[in-house]
């Protein structure tokens, strides 16, 4: 894949951009121990990657009250009932959520070659708290709330394609989820990269298990970074 013939990068933010794992467990972690739950880390990712699929599906509703859903799922399988300020807890943690180390720095260089936008399952508010610790312009950003659906559904990039309006061939998505985006992509006729950042572990965290191919893999943002900037010192670009 020529990287170098898009004009836009897409990316997937919490999973790709934002370490949202760690900002799930971490705001967990409190709620659980005072219910005396005692569940391992990836115990605890993949019950939350069961739960918030079923708490998206129905109805639109903005993702502030899918994980409260997700909270009173996780009391349900758990066996204790969240207090009200609990329900909000993850929704209420997500300005804390930081980025992966190389995520700014690779955005900025990416910056330099390509215009950016962000697809992302997230409330408009909800994420330009997220978007204040990425310190980047991206020129377009696309929510769940805009589009009233969840990725995987094809509406969010759809959407997009509206918004960006660039050829398809000239926007490569990014994303670390195989479930929410390389298999969505794809079946739009999208380039995509597929940052793997579990590479090497067994589990599959907080993102449901999926099979698809992707154009690229790279095990971080910062590799694909180096990529492309070595293709355009090569070509006299940077």
């Amino acid at each position: 894949m020529d990287l170098h013939s898009h004009e836009v990068l897409s990316f997937d933010c919490y999973g790709t951009l934002i370490d949202w794992e760690s900002g799930i467990l971490a705001a967990l972690g409190p709620v659980l121990a005072a219910h005396d739950v005692h569940l391992s880390d990836a115990g605890v990712l993949e019950l939350y990657a069961e739960i918030e699929p079923k708490a998206q599906a129905g109805p639109f509703v903005r993702y502030r009250e899918v994980l409260r859903k997700v909270m009173r799922g996780l009391g349900d399988r758990l066996g204790f009932s969240p207090s009200p300020s609990e329900m909000d807890r993850l929704a209420d943690s997500i300005g804390s959520w930081r980025p992966f180390p190389d995520s700014v720095e690779a955005l900025r260089t990416l910056g330099r070659t390509f215009r950016l936008a962000v697809i992302t399952n997230m409330d408009d508010d909800l994420f330009a708290l997220s978007a204040t610790h990425l310190n980047v312009n991206f020129e377009w950003v696309i929510t769940s709330e805009q589009s009233r659906s969840y990725k995987p559904s094809l509406s969010n990039f759809r959407l997009a394609f509206e918004k960006i309006g660039v050829g398809r061939e000239k926007l490569l998505h990014v994303a670390q989820s195989v479930y929410h985006d390389i298999v969505p992509a794809r079946a739009l006729g999208l380039h995509t990269v597929w940052v793997n950042r579990r590479a090497g572990k067994e589990d599959s965290g907080a993102t449901p298990k999926a099979s698809g191919q992707p154009g690229l893999e790279v095990p971080d943002l910062a590799t694909l970074a180096s990529i492309v900037e070595s293709r355009s010192r090569r070509e006299g670009k940077s």
